[in-house]
Parts: structure tokens; C-alpha cells; sequence
């Protein structure tokens, strides 16, 4: 018996004694056993290959507390845009804990693959990397728009994230932050996890994603403004950004009390490209329960082509409550809605319950319909039924709502034992496309949805309370986009509020911790209503007259501590300098369009833009001093549609001599020449694989009178062409 214990009391004693010795952490170093990290800043940089990293954890039963040291990375860079590399690697790994740990300055900070049982425990994972934005104020760029639609090959590592874990399975994460990011935690074939008191807000992309991932608990999380694509009463996009967004076959996940405010989309779930091919499978018995997914430039909840419960959760002022396409078995019950465009739109949906729900100030409350025909490239149409039919709407409760119902194109409905009060408009906007609605009580309904199951929510000792503090920021108004994402208010700004106005006068809101500001330098504007002030406080300016406008305004702050957009903190009393800067050189292009027929002449292979066998004069010409073009499905001129086409834009400009950026965005071809030389060739559109609108940006410096001319190929589609000048210095 004894010879049995000693080897056992060496062992805990050995690894006592290996835990408390603080090890410095070295690039390359391998981390197999349990330790606890000397604190100190490691300013250490990753290879720039994403499938290399600084610092590898690989072994069974490990616990690696970091103990609050930071790792920076890109440390010669100063963009999010240009940061690069991986942090941490775990791999191949059973029961591993890492805590107390801080990373920034990275493409991924940490990377998982097939570990089970990990914990992520009181991490702060945040400032690493996120993408330039090109959407203005004034204008959306649709660069910015990403595409999360395939992963199988991990190609969301391309927009980098601060947690990214593929096949870790049992995983606990708790007590982490993400902020000043792009995503914070992406979630690949991960099973069966507890993600939870989590504050992963103010990213310009992904707050929590999941694709292929199942039984997981999402409790009690704070996941506001991860947003991008919003400029308050100019457009409203969200450019598929989301708070939570669920992809491709996850299904039995819970979502319980979770702040989801001011996502792109609060809650982003689709079936996934399986189920379009097939019509099959799906995201499905998912239950959202008790969140707030208010505040989306877009929708409050998406949920398509699957069968989900969506239960009590609080959705005001989105343009969709619910947006609810294809969905079916869906039971949509004891949510409030207000202030929302519509708040339940559905179409082609089957067998849906909308129950005990309160409606509130809704422009229109609950809209049902289908088209009469399918896109023939869908399998899901072929295998799955897409009709708008079978719904039970009972017990819900209408307010102040302008129109109700909107159904066309659908059959089989019960609606009964709503109550009404209030509504100014139509109860029923419906046509003679609606079939067997039956507006009489019916027990049956009434007994099967009162025998709907309760649900059983996991228990979480200590739970974080997410709501709490944050009404001050209600309203779409809040979001503020600038280049780099979300405004998160921790640091001074100053905020344009009529960014669109024709007139001279400009109007600014200057937001921020409490503190004195005033204005140290400005040029191209004048009459300035004040030079200085306390925080909040509201200013005008007058543009200067000229064709160019080159806004330029400096402010110095001092007051509380704050923390900048990139993560500086800058103590209390000192100063902190802040700017507005607006820029635009109008350039007097003559834009000329051209019919294309690629099965003629495809301009791609032969590098030309026209056969020599034809000559061609443009069915269409304008003048602008802007070229800013997005086209859905082609142009149409004079009743005649065309789908492929070329555009050929020239100018000549008289610029004053300084640094400039040339940025262009482009689908599907573009050719750009500056004074007769070719400065950028995109005429291969087969480079750029995913559902995205490339974006280039081309370093200048010029002065004087120069010639540009632009050529661009839409091979049909979606098409886009937008090049702007910037001012660099």
C-alpha cells in the first residue's frame, strides 16, 4: 500500500511545485504542463501564417494561469487592418484551463483545435484585429458587407477573431471580454459547451458565432454593438454583421438572458448551404429565450429554413422584429415587440404558432406571405414544402399598431382570442389569395399550445446580470459607425449629425466621459459657434466655399481616465487630441455604358474591351463628379435590361500636390489607368471566391493636372463600382 501512495504524493507534490514556479513566456515555447506565467507585457510577434503561432499548449489535464500578462503582437504595426499572427495554439488536448490571460495586436489571440473539456476563464481578449470600414457617414460601401456562408475550410479565419475554436467539445468560457475587434469568439464543430457572464461587446462584425456546433448554453452574456453599416437616418444595413450568428446544422443550442442590443442583426441564424442543397437538416430546436435583441439596423431575431422556439425575449426599434423566411414547426410566443417596421414578417413559412405575444407601436405587426414561384437554382424548393400555410395566432395582444395582419398568398389560418386597442389603421390587409382562414375559437388550438413543453434552463451559480446600466445608450440612434467600427463612448468624439445636408452649415454632437474640450486648429470651415466647452455639448460650423471640401478639425480633451478606440488608456487630467475630418474631390467624370454578350466576346479572356469585328456606340452616358454605382440585376435603359455590360469612365483633374489614397471597390472587373499607365489590373474576377465586393487601395503622390480612366466589366449579377480619392497628408 505504501509503495503505491509514494509515487502518487511525488506526482501532486512535482506538479505543486512546477505550478509555482512563474515561468517568462518565449516565442516557440511549449507549454505540457501545468504553470502559472511570470506577469509582465510580451511584446512578441507571430509568424504571419495563421497556421504558425508564438506559443503552443499540448498535453491532458493542464491549468495555464497567465496571471494577468499581456501579449502584444504586430508591435510595428499601427492599423487593426494590419495586424497578423497567432497568439496562443491549443491542439489535440483533453481537460486544459487557461485564465488570467490578456492578448491584443493579433489576427487570432487564441486558436483551438480538438481540445476537449477547455476553459477559457477571465480572459480579455480584445483590440486585435479588425477591418478598415469604407462606408461613410454619407454613403455605405459595399465592401464592407462579409460573407460567413462557408467554414468548412475555416474560411472565417480570414476576418481574424479574438477566439477561434474548431472541434473543442465540453468547453466552458466564462468571465471573458472582447472588445475593439472585429469577432470575438467563433464557435466550429464545437458540442455540448457552457458559454457564459461573457462581455463580448463593441466589434464591428461577430459578437458569438457557431457553425456545425450543438448543445451549447449561451447564458447570461453581454453581446451589444457588434455592429458595422448603420448611419442613422441615412441607410440602415448591418452588412451581416450580428450579435450571435448561427450557420449550417446547429441545432439544441440555448440562448437564456443575453443583452444582444445594437447587432447588425441581434440574433443571425440560418440552416446553412446543406439544407439548401437538399432540404434537409437545418438549425433547429434551438430555444431563444429571454434575451434583448432590440436596437437592430436590420432584424431583431433571423431564423430561416429551420423549426426553432423563440420565447419572451424584449425586440424594440428594428426594421424586423422577427424576420422568419422559410421557417417552420416554429413557435413564437410571449415576446414584446415595439417601435419595429414590421415586427414578424415570414414568408413561406409552414406551421408556425404566434402566441401571447405583445404588440406595441409596430408599423405593421404580423406580415405572412409567398411568392409564386421559387428560384429554379434552389434545392430546397425541390425537397421541401415552400407554401405559406398552417398558422395559429391566438392570445396575443395588438397596440397602437397601424395595420396588423398583411397576408397574401397563403392558407390555413386560425386566428382567435387576440385582443385589440388602439390600432389606427386595418386589423386585415388581405386578398383573395388567402385561403381557409378561420377566425373562430378553437379548444384544440388552445389546449396542444397550452401543452407546449416549459423549458428547463441550466443552473448558473453567481449569474452576471447583462442588462444592467445600459438603457442610457436605447435607440438605433447610438450606433455610431466610425472607420473602425462601433463608438464605444469610453473616449471623446465628434459626431456629424446632418452628415447628408445640402447646406453649408454643419452640425456636430460632441460625446464622451465627463471633461473640457476645445478646439486647437481647423481648416475648411468657419464661424465656428464655440471653441471650447464641457462635454455633452452640441457646435455648428459653416463649410468654406470651394468645389473640394477638406474639413479638417482638432480638439483637445482633458478629464476623466478614458480609453481610446485602440485600447490606450489616458489617465485622468492629461491631455488627449481628437479630430473630425471630412474629405471629397470631385472629379468631373464623362461615364460611358456598353451592351456586353461574353458568349460573343468575353473581355476577361482577351483582354479587351470590344471585338474588332464590332463597333459599338454606349447605350447609355452621363456626366457626375463621383463614381459611386451599385447595380442589382443589371441596368435597365429605355426598357431594355441589360445584364452584362461594361462601364468606361475618364476624367481630367487639377489636384493639389499631397499624398493620396486611391480605393476602389469593384464586381466583377476593373482596370485603372492614371495618365495612360495601367496602375491596377483586376480583370480576373475568378481570384476572389467568396460572396464579397472586392475592395484596393492604391498609395499616391500627385500634383497638378493628371487624366484617369476607368474600365469595368459586370458579367452579371450583383455589380458595383465606387472609387473615392482620399487626402492622406
Amino acid at each position: 500500500m505504501i509503495k503505491r501512495i509514494l509515487p502518487f504524493l511525488f506526482l501532486v507534490f512535482y506538479s505543486a511545485v512546477g505550478f509555482s514556479q512563474e515561468k517568462a513566456l518565449v516565442p516557440g515555447m511549449k507549454i505540457s504542463r501545468s504553470v502559472k506565467i511570470k506577469k509582465a507585457l510580451y511584446k512578441l510577434d507571430a509568424p504571419t501564417d495563421t497556421s504558425r503561432h508564438i506559443i503552443i499548449i499540448e498535453g491532458n489535464n493542464i491549468t495555464v494561469d497567465f496571471n494577468n500578462a499581456e501579449l502584444k503582437g504586430s508591435n510595428t504595426k499601427k492599423r487593426p487592418d494590419e495586424f497578423f499572427g497567432v497568439a496562443i495554439l491549443i491542439r489535440n488536448s483533453k481537460n486544459v484551463t487557461i485564465k488570467n490571460l490578456k492578448a491584443k495586436g493579433y489576427k487570432v489571440a487564441l486558436l483551438a483545435r480538438n481540445v476537449e473539456q477547455l476553459t477559457l476563464e477571465s480572459c480579455d481578449f480584445s483590440y486585435n484585429y479588425r477591418q478598415h470600414l469604407n462606408s461613410t457617414q454619407e454613403k455605405e460601401d459595399v465592401a464592407d458587407w462579409m460573407s460567413y456562408h462557408q467554414n468548412e475550410n475555416d474560411e472565417w479565419l480570414r476576418y481574424g477573431a479574438a477566439m477561434y475554436l474548431r472541434g473543442c467539445n465540453f468547453l466552458t468560457i466564462k468571465n471573458c471580454k472582447v472588445t475593439g475587434g472585429q469577432n470575438a469568439l467563433m464557435l466550429m464543430e464545437c458540442n455540448d459547451g457552457m458559454i457564459m457572464n461573457n462581455d463580448f461587446s463593441f466589434n464591428s462584425g461577430i459578437g458569438i458565432g457557431m457553425y456545425r456546433s450543438n448543445r451549447n448554453n449561451i447564458l447570461y452574456n453581454r453581446v451589444i454593438f457588434n455592429v458595422r453599416g448603420y448611419s442613422h437616418g441615412v441607410y440602415s444595413r448591418g452588412q451581416d454583421s450580428a450579435g450571435i450568428l448561427v450557420y449550417e446544422q446547429s441545432s439544441n443550442n440555448m440562448f437564456y438572458k443575453n443583452n444582444v442590443t445594437h447587432g447588425g442583426d441581434g440574433f443571425f441564424l440560418w440552416a446553412g448551404q446543406t439544407t439548401m442543397d437538399s432540404g434537409q437538416g437545418g438549425c433547429n430546436n434551438n430555444i431563444i429565450m429571454s434575451n434583448d435583441f432590440s436596437y437592430a439596423p436590420t432584424n431583431g431575431v433571423e431564423a430561416t429554413f429551420s423549426s426553432n422556439r423563440i420565447l419572451a425575449n424584449r425586440i424594440f426599434e428594428c426594421d424586423h422584429g422577427i424576420w422568419g423566411g422559410y421557417s417552420y414547426n416554429t413557435d413564437i410566443a410571449d415576446n414584446q415587440f415595439r417601435n419595429n417596421r414590421i415586427a414578424i414578417a415570414i414568408e413561406h413559412g409552414q406551421h408556425n404558432g404566434i402566441h401571447h405575444n405583445l404588440f406595441l407601436r409596430d408599423k405593421e405587426a404580423i406580415k405572412l406571405w409567398s411568392r409564386p414561384q421559387q428560384p429554379a437554382d434552389w434545392g430546397y424548393a425541390k425537397y421541401h414544402d415552400t407554401r405559406s400555410v398552417g398558422y395559429v395566432m391566438l392570445a396575443n395582444s395588438f397596440n397602437d399598431n397601424p395595420l396588423v395582419y398583411t397576408i397574401s398568398r397563403t392558407d390555413s389560418l386560425n386566428i382567435f382570442d387576440n385582443t385589440y386597442s388602439r390600432n389606427t389603421g386595418e386589423i386585415f390587409k388581405i386578398d383573395s389569395t388567402v385561403t381557409n382562414l378561420d377566425t373562430l375559437f378553437d379548444q384544440r388550438w388552445s389546449n396542444y399550445i397550452d401543452e407546449l413543453k416549459d423549458v428547463v434552463v441550466p443552473e448558473v451559480k453567481d449569474p452576471m446580470d447583462p442588462f444592467k446600466g445600459y438603457g442610457r445608450l436605447a435607440g438605433r440612434k447610438n450606433i455610431l459607425i466610425t472607420e473602425w467600427g462601433p463608438y464605444d463612448f469610453r473616449s471623446p468624439i465628434m459626431w456629424n449629425t446632418n452628415p447628408t445636408d445640402k447646406g453649408d452649415t454643419i452640425k456636430f454632437d460632441l460625446l464622451g466621459p465627463k471633461g473640457k474640450w476645445v478646439i486647437k486648429n481647423y481648416k475648411g470651415v468657419e464661424k465656428l459657434s464655440a471653441g471650447s466647452g464641457e462635454f455633452p455639448a452640441s457646435i455648428t460650423a459653416v463649410k468654406k466655399k470651394g468645389e473640394r471640401t477638406d474639413i479638417h478639425i482638432e480638439l483637445e480633451y482633458k478629464g476623466e481616465t478614458i480609453t481610446d478606440p485602440f485600447g490606450q488608456i489616458i489617465a485622468a487630467g492629461k491631455p488627449y487630441r481628437f479630430s473630425f475630418k471630412k474629405f471629397f474631390q470631385p472629379i468631373d467624370w464623362e461615364v460611358l455604358f456598353y451592351s456586353m454578350d461574353t458568349a460573343y466576346h468575353n473581355p476577361v479572356k482577351t483582354g479587351t474591351l470590344f471585338s474588332m469585328l464590332e463597333k459599338k456606340a454606349p447605350f447609355k452616358t452621363e456626366k457626375t463628379d463621383r463614381l459611386d454605382y451599385a447595380w442589382w440585376g443589371g441596368i435597365k435603359e429605355k426598357d431594355i435590361a441589360y445584364k452584362q455590360f461594361i462601364t468606361v469612365a475618364a476624367a481630367t483633374v487639377n489636384i493639389p500636390a499631397g499624398r493620396y489614397e486611391l480605393s476602389v471597390t469593384w464586381d466583377d472587373a476593373v482596370r485603372i489607368y492614371l495618365d495612360e499607365k495601367l496602375i491596377l489590373n483586376e480583370w480576373n474576377p475568378s481570384r476572389y471566391k467568396f460572396d464579397e465586393s472586392p475592395h484596393r487601395k492604391i498609395p499616391l503622390v500627385i500634383s497638378g493636372k493628371h487624366s484617369l480612366r476607368v474600365e469595368h466589366l459586370e458579367l452579371g449579377g450583383f455589380a458595383t463600382l465606387s472609387l473615392k480619392l482620399s487626402l492622406v497628408k
